[in-house]
């Protein structure tokens, strides 16, 4: 699991349109906010991407860029994003090596069935690089407006 003043794991990801987001070229510029969430149109991942949409303008004026990963592909996040008008970037870690470099993919269970999946975790990541904030096992609800809290403090 990662720590607070870690070094965040770089990475390079297909957004829903298919071009590479890093992490790097956030370096020196802005802080990101790098959320984990399980799957795209699913009640809970949906109110959490609303919420970050929703606050979008806030983080921006906090000089801070919102990364959504899941394992999802970019065919389905962009289905997800333009069905719900999402504004955030949604990246697709298909084969699972980010989840596992931010300690997300983990054992859960559901209906009495244990499975590997991803436990809904968010990172607030400085313009250094360095982790400011992990938050793992988070709920949606509200959660967007606690993060905007921690990168206004930054």
């Amino acid at each position: 699991m990662l720590q607070p003043g870690d070094r965040a794991p770089d990475f390079a990801l297909p957004n829903a349109d298919m071009e590479p987001v890093s992490l790097a070229s956030l370096k020196g510029r802005r802080h990101g906010v790098i959320y984990f969430y399980p799957k795209d149109d699913t009640p809970g991942c949906t109110m959490e991407a609303l919420e970050f949409t929703d606050l979008q303008a806030e983080f921006e004026a906090a000089g801070t860029e919102i990364l959504g990963i899941s394992r999802d592909t970019c065919a389905s996040h962009g289905a997800f994003r333009d069905k719900y008008g999402l504004s955030i970037h949604l990246l697709s870690d298909s084969d699972g090596e980010v989840c596992e470099a931010y300690g997300v993919w983990r054992e859960k269970e559901a209906h009495g069935e244990k499975r590997l999946g991803i436990l809904r975790s968010t990172f607030v990541v400085d313009k250094s690089g360095v982790v400011r904030h992990a938050l793992y096992d988070v709920k949606p609800k509200g959660h967007a407006a606690q993060v905007l809290d921690l990168v206004r403090a930054l």
